[in-house]
C-alpha cells in the first residue's frame, strides 16, 4: 500500500463490502526503515568482524553480529550473545523493542540445529520477553518465525525469531487500514536500556 500524505484524506478499499471509502490519515516518519524498502540489510559504514564464524555469511547481518567483537556490539545492535544465540534490536522494527533472536551458525531449517541450540533460543525467547515486561511495560507478545522465501523470510538463509512486544490498544503491528505506527524510542537508547537490564539469563 503507498504511503498516505500527511493530513490527506486517502482512499481504501473496505475489506468487508468492496466499496471505496476515505479516510483521514496521518504519517509519522520512520526513516530507519528506507534501508529495508530499498533492499539494503546493513549500513554502508556497517562493522566488519576481525573473525567470522566457521561457515558464516559475510553478507548476513546475522552472521555479522554473531561473529561481532563485544566492543562492536551497540553498532550491530546485539544486547546478548549466548554460547548457541545472538539477540539484537530490529533496524526495521514494527514495533518499539523488536528483537531478533537466531542462532550463531548460518541455519536456513530448524532440522539443521541441534536440540541444544534449538533449547538455548526457546530460553532467549522466554528470557526476554521477561526484560521486555520488566523494562518496557509489554503487555503482551507476537512471537514468529518465517522459513523459506515463499513463507515471508526476509533473510531465508539465516533463520531467527521475531518478538514483537505488544500494548493494549496499540495499532503497530499488522495494520492494515490509515494506520500509524509510532515508535518513540531511538535505537542506540534501546539498546542502552536493554543491555542494562538484569535477570536475562534463565
Amino acid at each position: 500500500m503507498p504511503l498516505p500524505m500527511i493530513g490527506a484524506a486517502a482512499r481504501h478499499r473496505c475489506a468487508v463490502s468492496g466499496s471505496l471509502v476515505r479516510m483521514r490519515t496521518d504519517t509519522l516518519w520512520a526513516p530507519w526503515r528506507l534501508g529495508y524498502v530499498q533492499g539494503g540489510t546493513e549500513p554502508a559504514d556497517s562493522v566488519e568482524p576481525r573473525d567470522w564464524r566457521p561457515g558464516a555469511d559475510h553478507g548476513c547481518f546475522l552472521c555479522r553480529a554473531a561473529s561481532a567483537a563485544p566492543a562492536d556490539f551497540r553498532a550491530l545492535g546485539v544486547v546478548e550473545r549466548t554460547a548457541h544465540a545472538v539477540v539484537v534490536t530490529n533496524r526495521y522494527p514494527y514495533t518499539n523493542g523488536h528483537l531478533l533472536i537466531a542462532p550463531l551458525d548460518h541455519r536456513a531449517t530448524l532440522a539443521e540445529l541441534a536440540t541444544t541450540v534449538l533449547l538455548d533460543l526457546q530460553h532467549r525467547l522466554t528470557a526476554w520477553c521477561g526484560v521486555l515486561e520488566r523494562t518496557m511495560q509489554a503487555q503482551g507478545f507476537n512471537i514468529g518465525l518465517n522459513l523459506g522465501r515463499a513463507a515471508g523470510a526476509g533473510l531465508p538463509g539465516h533463520l531467527h525469531w521475531h518478538l514483537v512486544p505488544r500494548w493494549q490498544g496499540d495499532v503497530n503491528f499488522m495494520a492494515s487500514v490509515a494506520g500509524a505506527r509510532v515508535l518513540p524510542q531511538a535505537l542506540d537508547a534501546l539498546w542502552e536500556q536493554l543491555t542494562a537490564a538484569e535477570g536475562v539469563r534463565p
